[in-house]
């Protein structure tokens, strides 16, 4: 969630300001639709969108979307398809997660949601209006951290969320302090709000950061891995505030390289692969979508393994007395059956209920790596 111009951080901290972070009020710096996205403030209520892509069967109703894209397609110059015909639907008050391998276009998708940047074709509408058109009227109602804070590093933490509320033309002044000490709290940096910002650490800035995106009411969360370089205690906190958040009526869409985030604290999830949506739902039908491993419980590891790779079973893996192995084609039961004749001692059989991460090797036939 980073500054606008007016008060853009790497140009005033002394050459000690955090490099890298996403600063939304300059990708454009002509643009006056561009100047309120990093503050994020409080703003209309907006209708629902329309137009969004073509309903398909289990997907929520673009009707009710806080994002919907239709055909959303990203070119950068060289010819190199970053985003290729995204029809994203986000449903109000969900969790969302963003999925893919590096370089998969979900932070491409991200900057062209926030009016970062524009799409080479196709359409985007982010709390029912078109952007990044309506930039101006969206993004008071949109908080969000992409690519990490963009902190004045010879400020306070207290300082530098002053410093965001006051660039805001929509806040109260009155109310200012409060709101930033309610922040604080929330985030869990109380304690730390007179240390000034280039002594944090990473999961600190990720925790300013955040505040930041608090200190107005939201009805829109984008958080670009908001867990980044937090202990594991921090990890839950965040998550349990991610939660929170949404019980409140916040629709929040995160991206995250940890798929088992994802599945402790989002409703709805997309996994993108190579610039293109692979599918998107419930993260219960994503996960039941994919077959679980099979999974024998014996005495005898080796013969029950050379037994499930005659069966036709793939991936078998023996540890101790438990063998696991994706499961063949055929009946279960012939398998079980054809363990027990061989003298297998069988105790335990059964199908593993299937993770996030069986889905997202299904789907896209990779393994998952960093966030892109």
């Amino acid at each position: 969630m980073a500054e606008a111009s007016a008060t853009e951080p790497e140009s005033r901290d002394r050459g000690s300001a955090d490099r890298g972070s996403t600063d939304l009020g300059s990708a454009d710096r002509g643009s006056a639709d561009r100047e309120t996205a990093g503050r994020q403030t409080a703003g209309p209520e907006a209708a629902n969108p329309e137009g969004a892509g073509p309903e398909t069967a289990g997907r929520e109703r673009a009707d009710d979307a806080v994002i919907a894209t239709r055909a959303l397609t990203k070119r950068y110059r060289g010819g190199q398809l970053a985003v290729d015909g995204l029809d994203l639907t986000v449903p109000a008050g969900s969790v969302f997660g963003f999925l893919g391998p590096n370089g998969s276009g979900k932070t491409t998708t991200i900057r062209m949601l926030m009016g970062l940047i524009e799409p080479t074709s196709g359409s985007a509408r982010v709390l029912g209006r078109p952007m990044p058109g309506a930039a101006r009227t969206v993004l008071p109602g949109v908080g969000a951290l992409i690519e990490g804070p963009a902190l004045y590093g010879f400020l306070s933490g207290r300082d530098n969320l002053l410093r965001y509320d006051a660039a805001d033309p929509a806040a109260d002044p009155r109310t200012r302090r409060a709101r930033v000490s309610a922040a604080l709290d929330r985030v869990g940096l109380v304690a730390a709000a007179g240390k000034k910002a280039r002594a944090y650490s990473l999961g600190m800035k990720q925790r300013l950061g955040l505040a930041a995106a608090l200190l107005q009411p939201r009805r829109l969360l984008v958080l670009d891995e908001p867990t980044n370089g937090l202990d594991p205690q921090g990890m839950r906190e965040i998550r349990a505030l991610v939660r929170e958040l949404a019980s409140d009526g916040t629709t929040v869409f995160l991206s995250s390289h940890l798929l088992d985030e994802i599945e402790q604290v989002c409703t709805h999830a997309a996994v993108m692969a190579r610039g293109r949506l692979i599918t998107q739902g419930a993260v219960a039908d994503l996960s039941a979508g994919a077959r679980g491993r099979l999974v024998v419980t014996t005495p005898d590891p080796a013969d029950a393994a050379r037994v499930l790779k005659e069966q036709g079973a793939g991936d078998v893996v023996a540890v101790e007395d438990r063998v696991t192995a994706e499961p063949p084609d055929h009946d279960l039961a012939e398998v079980n059956a054809a363990l027990v004749a061989a003298g297998v001692r069988v105790r335990g059989f059964g199908l593993e209920r299937a993770s996030l991460e069986d889905a997202f090797v299904a789907l896209t036939g990779e393994g998952f790596d960093v966030a892109g």
